[in-house]
């Protein structure tokens, strides 16, 4: 399986970036793993929002194959256990799905143009996190699956 990561904004700490490193390189040993960071835009004052987001939701659209699956992060989205997510993510092993894609805007969300794209909005939880924590988290998660996946014993249920 292949999956890519795509994110408006960089890790600003080292402790995230360490972390996020940590859990891309243990999901490198069950599927391919691209991640793509791209510019965060800057000035988000009143009335500014909306081109700022139109600006990143262009690139971030540019960064999907029109064939991938595309899941967004987003606090209004689905939530799921880790083992739902992780039988999303096995079903779509078993039948050879496309490329999953999976998105975390920036700190004024995404456009609605990335909103139309996605084939499953995900929510990580009903609170807010910044954009570099739902990476780390999200990366969590999806290591998680795999070893839920693999009936491995991080899990621990």
């Amino acid at each position: 399986m292949k999956l890519k990561l795509v994110c408006v904004g960089k890790l600003t700490e080292a402790w995230q970036k360490a972390s996020a490193d940590d859990y891309a390189g243990r999901l490198k040993h069950y599927c391919s793993l691209d991640i793509i960071e791209l510019k965060e835009e800057k000035g988000g004052r009143k009335g500014d929002v909306t081109r700022l987001l139109k600006r990143e939701g262009e690139r971030i659209l540019d960064k999907l194959p029109a064939d991938a699956w595309v899941v967004l992060l987003d606090e209004r989205g689905t939530q799921m256990s880790s083992e739902q997510l992780a039988e999303r993510l096995a079903d779509a092993m078993l039948h050879a799905e496309r490329e999953w894609c999976l998105v975390i805007g920036g700190p004024y969300g995404l456009d609605g143009a990335v909103r139309q794209r996605a084939d499953l909005t995900l929510s990580l939880s009903k609170m807010t996190f910044t954009h570099q924590m739902a990476r780390v988290f999200l990366l969590e998660q999806l290591y998680r699956s795999m070893t839920i996946n693999r009936n491995e014993p991080y899990h621990n249920r």
